[in-house]
């Protein structure tokens, strides 16, 4: 196939992709998720907005108690008739009842609640509707002395039509069998909307104020008490009678719903759960208000969603994933402020978060196809790489091909070399493949276990020693302490067995300047470091076997980590090729190894010092005292065997305590 036409199926396959997505999301409950949050999302950051125009009055657990009405069954609607007789002489502009009025009650408290509604002759009171079959109602309508009293247009429905995450979104229906309680408000109170052609049913949507109890309210028994709430908290306002999270008499089944606000709101707050009366004042503050929120036609929504995912999709695989990436951010804030300037200033809103899936979509393919070919693109060079670099380098060259021409930079650096005790006596008549594999099976360990894992680069392998270093190619300001974790590694892992004889590993760490960088020519990389402070990393690796120890550091390294890390001073050597003397610690372990190792170190310092002062006799006293501590101490014993051999010799004046090593 062409190379052009390769590139336009690349365009045109995610262009459909997306298209198609946006369909799938939009038509099919698959996407119901992020229909719902796109229009909860809106409502959530807006925030919460006044009410003035209306009141509830509410039927709690505090009322229950001060009214003396029980919680199974209903209110004496005596009660009922003096609040509505208070809400009279309040002058309020309606009274809603969102409670159903059906069921047994004594002929008094019935004439006294009808009585006081007739004079009131703004009142508005429930029925219960229940769905027997699919689009089968059962109206259940209020008592019928009430019901004379207010009228056939003053019962509206208290049912609710809450989407399956338990929140009611759309306004509640305006049936001719019977409309909902906010409808019918909306009707006795002479809203426009009510009365005009548009009031025929289709869909509108809730615009909440607010979180539950955005609403104002009053507990019951307060609303009877003039004092508690005067009638300025009444008058002129639209006042909405029902049980506090619970429907149509208190007993019955609990009638809470969750709002958009719901899953922003802490557990223990009062504002997680709205009432459905709460859910009819919303509403008919919206039909008053005519702030009820519209969705865009579901042909035309579906149309924009398909063109736009086409778009997307289609111009993102162009761009490389940064330039993609910035791309989608911007189109991302474009979506977001258009649907929520549309939702502010027209109170308009649409499914925005499946564009936002469909450009996440787009996005990732971008990526992925661009990935794709840059990795084919690259990927010979960094096979080359592959060869002889580490991880580590072939990561840093491939994003930094300055570093394959030759040169070198002075840098500091912690250098290890490690080497395995008596190796050559271990590996002798071993068949080359059991070797090869103990070998392998060693570096990968050391390197997969401990180099790697502290951001250290491995330079080269020499026979069976490694030799590593950190602070390059990465700049590293811990590279002491990072190789000081990589010796201890090193020294904890589990022995490993050769014919019963176990491989031990020495190290040697010095920080330093040294030369690092490519040396060789574009044609064959050795990325490496020289100079002299090489060589003293390497003598302190030599230095283990003439201690006995397993870790050995330079004091210009252990002045890095002493804080960080337990070691012992060991003296002060004069190593082959080097003119000075070097300060030389072991490597004792953590700061949570410092108590048990106090009494060896505390005990060798004494006997070092004595060393270094040259009382000879006291100091060979002290290294025994340490080897009755710690048998087998090497150092110990080093320091003895030193004494012995030269208990005859001349020390001259300017001797500083030093050990002369004329060996490797």
């Amino acid at each position: 196939m062409p190379a052009n036409a390769k590139s336009s199926l690349a365009a045109v396959a995610p262009a459909v992709l997306v298209a198609a997505l946006g369909w799938l999301l939009s038509e099919f409950t698959v996407g119901s998720g992020l229909v719902r949050l796109s229009y909860d999302l809106l409502l959530v950051s807006r925030g919460s907005m006044p009410v003035s125009e209306a009141v509830m009055v509410f039927m709690d657990e505090k009322s229950h108690t001060e009214l003396r009405q029980s919680l199974n069954a209903p209110w004496d609607r005596a009660i009922h008739a003096r609040l509505l007789d208070r809400l009279t002489a309040a002058n309020a502009r309606a009274v809603v009842f969102d409670i159903v009025f059906s069921g047994a009650s004594t002929p008094e408290a019935d004439g006294r609640l009808a009585e006081a509604m007739k004079r009131n002759g703004r009142v508005l009171i429930a029925a219960d509707v229940k769905l027997v079959a699919p689009k089968q109602k059962e109206f259940f309508l209020p008592d019928e002395r009430l019901h004379g009293a207010v009228g056939d247009d003053r019962v509206g429905s208290a049912e609710m039509e809450p989407d399956r995450d338990m929140i009611v979104r759309t306004l509640p229906h305006n049936e001719n069998e019977l409309a909902s309680l906010s409808w019918a408000a909306a009707r006795m109170l002479n809203a426009p909307i009510a009365r005009g052609p548009e009031a025929a049913r289709r869909e509108r949507w809730l615009n909440y104020y607010g979180p539950a109890n955005s609403t104002p309210g009053v507990p019951y028994y307060q609303a009877l008490d003039t004092n508690a709430a005067p009638d300025e908290v009444f008058r002129g306002k639209v006042v909405f009678v029902g049980a506090n999270l619970l429907t149509r008499f208190s007993g019955e089944r609990k009638d809470e719903y969750r709002t958009p606000y719901t899953f922003w709101i802490s557990e223990d707050s009062n504002q997680r759960f709205i009432s459905g009366v709460e859910i009819q004042a919303t509403a008919c503050l919206n039909l008053l208000r005519g702030d009820w929120l519209e969705r865009l036609a579901p042909a035309l929504e579906l149309a924009l969603l398909v063109l736009f995912g086409a778009v997307a999709g289609g111009v993102l695989i162009r761009f490389r994933p940064l330039t993609a990436t910035l791309l989608t951010l911007a189109l991302l804030a474009a979506v977001a402020g258009g649907a929520y300037g549309a939702f502010i200033w027209q109170r308009l809103w649409f499914a925005w978060l499946i564009p936002v899936v469909q450009l996440a979509v787009a996005l990732l393919w971008s990526i992925i196809f661009n990935s794709i070919r840059l990795y084919v693109e690259n990927r010979l060079y960094i096979q080359s790489l592959e060869l002889y670099l580490s991880p580590k380098l072939v990561k840093k060259f491939a994003n930094d091909r300055t570093l394959l021409q030759p040169g070198a930079r002075k840098q500091m650096l912690t250098l290890l070399f490690t080497d395995i005790a008596n190796f050559t006596s271990i590996s002798e008549g071993m068949d080359s493949d059991e070797l090869a594999k103990l070998m392998n099976r060693y570096f990968q360990t050391a390197i997969a276990q401990c180099i790697h894992p502290t951001d250290g680069t491995v330079v080269k392998y020499i026979g069976d020693a490694i030799f590593a270093f950190w602070n390059a190619p990465d700049l590293q300001p811990d590279h002491a302490a990072r190789a000081c974790e990589a010796a201890l590694r090193f020294r904890d892992q589990p022995p490993m067995l050769v014919r019963g004889q176990p491989l031990r590993t020495r190290l040697g760490l010095h920080t330093g300047e040294a030369n690092v960088g490519n040396f060789g020519s574009t044609h064959r990389l050795d990325y490496t470091a020289l100079g002299e402070n090489i060589n003293l990393a390497s003598r302190m690796e030599g230095l283990n076997k003439f201690l006995g120890t397993h870790v050995l550091l330079t004091g210009d390294t252990q002045r890095l980590v002493a804080d960080r890390f337990v070691t012992r001073a060991l003296g002060r050597f004069r190593l082959k090729g080097f003119e000075k003397h070097v300060e030389v610690f072991e490597l004792v372990g953590l700061p949570a190894d410092a108590e048990a190792s106090r009494p060896l170190r505390e005990a060798f310092a004494e006997a070092l010092r004595r060393f270094q002062a040259r009382e000879f006799t006291d100091a060979a006293a002290a290294f025994q005292r340490v080897l009755a501590l710690t048998p087998g101490d090497g150092p110990s014993q080093f320091y003895l065997q030193q004494m012995t051999e030269q208990q005859h010799r001349a020390w001259p004046d300017n001797w500083a305590g030093e050990v002369e090593l004329k060996e490797k």
